[in-house]
């Protein structure tokens, strides 16, 4: 490969890192991704509703391992669903995890638009190994 041609490839990497960097500040001005960060710091601050997430977490572990040594029973499920669905009641919790499905819907199809002209799905192939 020539030397012009090595130039050229790099300033396009470059050009490419630049639009991405845009990308990710312009996301960051969505009024979706501001919905969202406004929705995680208000659950991140209720300390009420942070000790319910760590109960959760508590019992969603204890399930795992009795889980993975098969002693885990419907009524253990049940008391994890249980767990799982008055945490997401709470208006908190409830608007976060609203926020955060419609970002996550936003970045699907940004991923979509971005992968068109690839051949290749960006978010799932570029991010993810070893799929086949």
């Amino acid at each position: 490969m020539s030397i012009e041609t090595d130039a050229i490839g790099s300033e396009t990497d470059d050009d490419v890192d630049a639009l991405a960097s845009e990308l990710g500040e312009a996301i960051e001005g969505l009024p979706v991704y501001e919905r969202y960060r406004e929705a995680k710091a208000a659950v991140e601050a209720d300390e009420e509703l942070q000790e319910e997430i760590r109960e959760f977490e508590q019992i969603r572990e204890e399930f795992m391992l009795a889980r993975q040594a098969g002693e885990a029973d419907k009524e253990d499920l049940r008391t994890l669903q249980s767990t799982q669905e008055e945490l997401h009641s709470k208006p908190k919790m409830s608007d976060y995890l609203q926020a955060q499905s419609e970002l996550e819907l936003r970045l699907q199809e940004l991923n979509e638009i971005i992968s068109e002209p690839l051949s290749v799905d960006f978010g799932g192939k570029a991010g993810g190994c070893c799929e086949d």
